[in-house]
């Protein structure tokens, strides 16, 4: 169960888990997630990064790799050669930083060696008013330490020690200016180069293929609607009661990718057996040429169609199970400094993105120490 939280929190951070209504739409989106462990073993390397463009892998960098490598073909195509040189020489200075965080975290809470993880977010939204949405986050040990958000131009820090590195870098450094450089100007520049050179891949429209499916629990009818196999991530799924919008008792998926860069959504609901004929599952995207509505089909249980659900996204889940082997191995028996035993909900999986480089032809750069 540890495992699957973590998976939903990170689709989370990555913005895969819907916006909120009535906001404005996020066209583009371009996320770093960086990750350093202290006790690195096989498989859980000491340093590992994802890049997304829209929800989809395009870059990563691992220590046990050590190499910067492209996740799609327009990628491989798009830029030069020298990008990978520069940007892994940045990657393992980003390495090294993270260590030595680790380190001074670690002295800052009094803690004994062993398992501590620091993570860092930066992420840059390109929006439909033609404004753009960024923000930076920190994490040690899967909880809060200190946030960047573009329109405070502020930092946050969660505790007494995350105060001292707010201090230092917005009393001693140039942090505030270099990240209000960078999630303004840099990224969104970034974004927009990457969205070029994937634009074909990026900006086509596959409408969902939905089924309603059922089962019975407890006396209970379980309605499940599916829409899976879509692309962009943005799509809308509401079970409906007659006319009305019925969503008080309904549990969303969130939007998950799948392994062929599509992505499928699922919303639940549980309803009387008698009443099952007055519900419908009406789906927006920007694939249908109109709002879809789908009613419950008789023949179809829901078990066969969580398998197909299931085999889609395994290849996505392998990408990110080994954030989520770690957060588990974090919340399984263990407490926090002050002896309290931490909740599944209160762990939040922020993860690193370096901050810019003067030199314009770099996408990430370095990372402040804490």
């Amino acid at each position: 169960m540890a495992a699957a939280l973590g998976l939903g929190v990170l689709l989370g951070v990555l913005g895969l888990l819907g916006e909120p209504a009535g906001g404005n739409k996020v066209l583009h989106s371009l996320r770093y997630l960086f990750m350093s462990v202290s006790e690195p073993s096989p498989g859980v390397p000491q340093f590992m990064m994802l890049g997304f463009v829209d929800g989809i892998p395009f870059t990563r960098y691992d220590s046990e790799r050590g190499r910067m490598e492209p996740l799609t073909q327009w990628m491989k195509d798009g830029v030069e050669p020298e990008y990978w040189d520069r940007n892994t020489q940045i990657a393992v200075q980003s390495q090294r930083v993270g260590a030595v965080n680790l380190e001074t975290l670690r002295g800052r809470y009094n803690q004994s060696r062993g398992l501590h993880t620091i993570q860092w977010l930066s992420s840059c939204d390109l929006l439909s008013n033609g404004s753009v949405r960024g923000s930076f986050r920190v994490g040690y040990d899967g909880r809060d330490f200190i946030s960047f958000d573009l329109g405070s131009r502020r930092f946050a820090a969660a505790d007494a020690v995350a105060e001292i590195t707010r201090r230092r870098w917005e009393d001693e450094g140039n942090e505030v200016e270099r990240w209000t450089n960078y999630l303004e100007h840099e990224c969104p520049k970034w974004l927009r180069k990457y969205v070029g050179y994937g634009e074909k891949e990026l900006e086509r429209k596959e409408p969902p293929d939905v089924h309603v499916s059922w089962k019975e629990e407890h006396g209970m009818l379980i309605l499940s609607c599916h829409a899976y196999g879509f692309y962009p991530n943005t799509i809308t799924v509401n079970w409906m009661k007659g006319d009305e919008i019925w969503d008080q008792e309904m549990e969303w998926s969130g939007i998950v990718p799948n392994s062929d860069g599509t992505f499928h959504t699922w919303a639940k609901i549980e309803v009387l057996p008698e009443e099952r004929d007055l519900y419908r599952c009406k789906v927006e995207h920007p694939g249908m040429l109109e709002p879809g509505i789908f009613t419950w089909e008789p023949t179809t249980s829901g078990g066969n169609l969580t398998v197909v659900v299931a085999v889609c996204v395994i290849a996505a889940i392998l990408v990110i199970a080994l954030i989520g082997i770690i957060l588990w191995r974090l919340q399984s028996g263990r407490k926090d400094r002050n002896g309290y035993s931490m909740a599944a909900g209160e762990f939040q999986w922020w993860i690193q993105l370096w901050i810019p480089s003067a030199d314009p032809r770099m996408d990430p750069g370095v990372n402040p120490g804490v």
